[in-house]
């Protein structure tokens, strides 16, 4: 038996109604034999009439929504077809369900499933990386899943969680990752933890999403064909951020270059770079490392998409290039 990310999501929101009758979801064309853009709420209406609810084509209401049914004692879990449409819920994410608690006391427990991320041909509109718009403010928790379990378990926790969480999924996931078994019997990490997916020695090479496979490639490229040890590790949230793994681990390898297929300005890679350079400076052998996307609208030619996303190669290149400084 596999299962796919796409699948393990859908599993996580069936089990969510399942078990808490708290729990309802509310999104674009998400009901019925539709079941939403990438069709992770399949099936779930028919099981949960009530609770699987098809939504206006407004970010903005449907966030609203699901704020004031969190403040009343729900637990909504809101759909946007994709990521990029966040920046239309900006304000009901941003100044009311990240400061609602702060400012009343009451929790706000949503969650805001965001498709985010490249596939060729989809441009601007429809591939941007908004975790790091969103892990800006106090107040809202940002997870980003890069495996099957956690798709699983970050989501069943994200549900069961008294903050707002914004769930990153990578659409590209969705159907290419597989893994073997059920992930309902996989370890379950905590929400907040970054973990080590692969041990080493020479230089730690941070990552999340779907970059972590680029990642998880270009260690087994640079052990095999050039004798270099990488420790990779999968951040898995970014807001809040686990420094002690980070730190941890820089100070065994000396090295660190971090990967993401966002925008370099002001990205999650900047602020693990920030940490690593004001807490383990001591620490550093080399110069910290990025290797972000290319700082230009997404385009949509499929050839120039390729040349905008990082790779497993532009990994290599650049821990060979820290290794050797």
């Amino acid at each position: 038996m596999t299962t796919s990310y796409v699948e393990a999501i859908r599993a996580a929101l069936g089990d969510a109604l399942r078990d808490d009758p708290r729990v309802f979801i509310y999104g674009q064309d998400i009901a019925g034999s539709f079941g939403g853009a990438f069709k992770a709420t399949k099936g779930l209406s028919e099981l949960h009439p009530e609770r699987v609810i098809n939504a206006p084509i407004c970010e903005d209401a449907i966030t609203g929504v699901a704020i004031g049914a969190a403040i009343d004692g729900m637990r909504p879990v809101i759909e946007f077809q994709f990521a990029d449409f966040a920046s239309i819920a900006f304000n009901q994410l941003v100044n009311h369900a990240a400061t609602t608690f702060w400012r009343t006391g009451r929790p706000c427990p949503l969650v805001a499933r965001l498709p985010m991320g490249g596939t060729k041909g989809s441009g601007p509109f429809h591939c941007q990386m908004p975790e790091a718009w969103l892990s800006h403010h106090p107040g809202l928790v940002v997870v980003a899943p890069a495996t099957v379990a956690d798709a699983y378990w970050m989501l069943r926790d994200a549900i069961a969680c008294d903050d707002p969480v914004i769930f990153c999924e990578h659409k590209y996931l969705y159907n290419h990752l597989r893994e073997t078994g059920d992930p309902r019997l996989a370890e379950r990490l905590p929400l907040g933890a970054a973990v080590v997916r692969r041990a080493g020695s020479d230089c730690t090479l941070v990552s999340y999403s779907a970059m972590l496979h680029e990642c998880l490639s270009a260690a087994g490229v640079l052990e095999q064909e050039h004798g270099v040890s990488v420790e990779v590790i999968d951040l898995r949230c970014v807001r809040p951020l686990d420094t002690a793994t980070i730190l941890e681990s820089v100070a065994k390898t000396g090295r660190v270059v971090v990967a993401t297929e966002a925008w370099p300005f002001g990205g999650i890679p900047a602020e693990v770079v920030a940490v690593i350079a004001s807490e383990a400076f001591h620490l550093l052998d080399a110069p910290p490392r990025r290797v972000c996307a290319v700082d230009t609208p997404i385009p949509v030619q499929p050839d120039l998409y390729a040349a905008h996303r990082p790779h497993a190669a532009d990994i290599v290149e650049a821990v060979l290039e820290t290794v050797r400084f």
